[in-house]
């Protein structure tokens, strides 16, 4: 695909890219994709993906309590347990408002550690990575942010969640729905968002402007990014998943050049 070639233009030092159609495809690649980069938040998929490997499973529930008083695994993954963004605090009820928490996500890692007796890192590596063949992705420390991947393996991880092999789809349709519609906060560098919808683990486009994807991207679209300057998103409209991964933190670069560079690639995609 020749519009992947827009991430030679970035002010990046290195950027490896890669499109999926939904059958699992590939419909282009360009850069370095064996190469590994930090992941950020976008290890923030990978981990929920593999919490909801845990719930079909059956270690836990969704709404069994989890995190601080009142709040569950689905608070946890939807952002509105009520927890801070960095700091061990509660700062709103559960399910009032749309927080986005790293601290969410490494308790949900400590809870689905416990319930299956089994470290966190050490569970999604057999629930998610091993499974879909992603040997040179891991997941150490953080379950919010330490991850670790290539565009390779992450184009594999694109590929399930267009068509679910580990997860039932009815599951994965789940997640990329909203969960406690309505609500609204800030969306980390493009700031407060009316509302901010996401989904279990997932940010779902909908509406939102400004936004990392592109103008012509559907409401359906879901996915993450991080601030290593990587993200990974899924177009259900236009049957494709795009990955991009750089060496470059996340910054105005990314706010001016991601959006361009997805519309360029729907737009091919399209014909």
């Amino acid at each position: 695909m020749e519009s992947l070639a827009l991430i030679e233009n970035w002010p990046v030092p290195t950027a490896a890219a890669a499109v999926v159609r939904a059958d699992g495809t590939i419909a282009g690649n360009h850069g370095p994709t064996g190469q590994r980069f930090p992941l950020a938040s976008v290890t923030k998929p990978l981990a929920a993906y593999a919490a909801l490997v845990a719930y079909e499973e059956g270690a836990v529930e969704l709404d069994e309590p989890a995190g601080p008083e009142g709040s569950t695994v689905r608070h946890l993954l939807a952002h509105t347990s009520g927890l801070a963004y960095d700091e061990h605090k509660v700062s709103a009820p559960p399910g009032t408002r749309r927080i986005y928490s790293n601290v969410g996500f490494e308790q949900l890692g400590e809870h689905i550690a416990k319930a299956t007796e089994i470290p966190f890192p050490e569970y999604v590596r057999q629930a998610v990575l091993e499974p879909l063949g992603m040997t040179s992705t891991s997941v150490e420390g953080s379950p919010a942010r330490d991850g670790v991947s290539t565009v390779d393996d992450l184009a594999r991880f694109a590929a399930e969640l267009q068509t679910p092999r580990l997860l039932d789809p009815r599951t994965v349709l789940d997640a990329m729905t909203v969960v406690h519609p309505g609500l609204a906060g800030l969306l980390p560098g493009y700031g407060r968002q009316t509302p901010n919808d996401w989904g279990l683990g997932f940010e779902i486009r909908d509406g939102k402007s400004p936004h990392w994807t592109g103008s012509s991207s559907s409401p359906s679209t879901f996915g993450h990014f991080g601030q290593s300057g990587t993200f990974v998103w899924v177009d259900p409209a236009a049957g494709a998943a795009c990955v991009v991964l750089t060496d470059r933190a996340f910054g105005p670069w990314a706010i001016s050049a991601w959006p361009e560079f997805t519309d360029a690639v729907l737009f091919e995609l399209r014909g």
